[in-house]
């Protein structure tokens, strides 16, 4: 995974944005660097994973209808190099799109039209979350529910010794869940755990993420259920 060594004097973050209608993305950029990000643009597929390879953005905010290559497809190969977060902006109104682009790898979604503010803030509040999880006095780095193991110190899931590949936000959802073993975490409180209080838009985005989960520590194929849904509530670890 390509990384960023910050200095204290470098900006909040930096961020690629990927749109084709270019007075669109110029604003953002404008946004954003008002905001103390540092920003760059790319306006094509093609370009939009080359810029990503060589410059290894934090965030990557991520048009869907491109062209040469779409949304869902630049998503698909930037992750074959990077964990940086990856936010959408769609303008289309399908569940499944934005279900589509969930399940390839992307973190979030925004549909346009949308708010400046309510992007700037949701950039501002996963780059709040540490890359690497952190381990206090007395907290257990190390959590096993059968098969699966997460280490938190060493940012690592495996499943029957396996490693598991996880977004940042697939990773985040999960920790949430194995540090609170065996309480139920609603919608809102997995928001909160993983963005922060500052979050805006639908909690059932987290769904997604669940649904992600399940299929990538399932390596077997045998449905194992490490992740419980308790109807009406929310999740918890389970005993797999």
């Amino acid at each position: 995974m390509s990384e960023h060594t910050r200095t204290p004097q470098d900006p909040v973050g930096r961020v690629l944005v990927v749109d084709d209608e270019q007075p669109l993305a110029q604003m953002i950029e404008s946004y954003l660097v008002r905001a103390g990000f540092d920003v760059t643009q790319a306006h094509t597929g093609p370009a939009a994973v080359e810029q990503a390879r060589a410059w290894a953005p934090d965030v990557v905010v991520l048009d869907l209808g491109l062209p040469e290559l779409d949304g869902m497809e630049v998503c698909r190969r930037i992750r074959e190099f990077s964990d940086c977060y990856i936010l959408m902006l769609t303008a289309r109104n399908n569940e499944d799109d934005k279900i589509a682009g969930l399940t390839t790898g992307a973190d979030d979604y925004i549909t346009k039209p949308f708010s400046i503010r309510e992007l700037v803030t949701r950039i501002r509040a996963v780059l709040r979350r540490p890359r690497v999880a952190t381990t206090g006095t007395g907290m257990t780095s190390t959590w096993v529910f059968g098969d699966l193991v997460v280490d938190l110190s060493a940012h690592e899931v495996r499943v029957n010794d396996a490693p598991v590949p996880l977004t940042l936000t697939e990773f985040a959802v999960l920790v949430a869940l194995v540090t609170h073993p065996g309480q139920v975490l609603t919608r809102q409180e997995l928001i909160t755990d993983v963005w922060d209080t500052s979050w805006i838009g639908d909690e059932r985005i987290i769904d997604v993420h669940i649904g992600n989960l399940r299929r990538k520590l399932d390596t077997s194929g045998a449905g194992l259920g490490y992740i419980d849904t308790v109807r009406g509530v929310g999740y918890r670890m389970g005993r797999a």
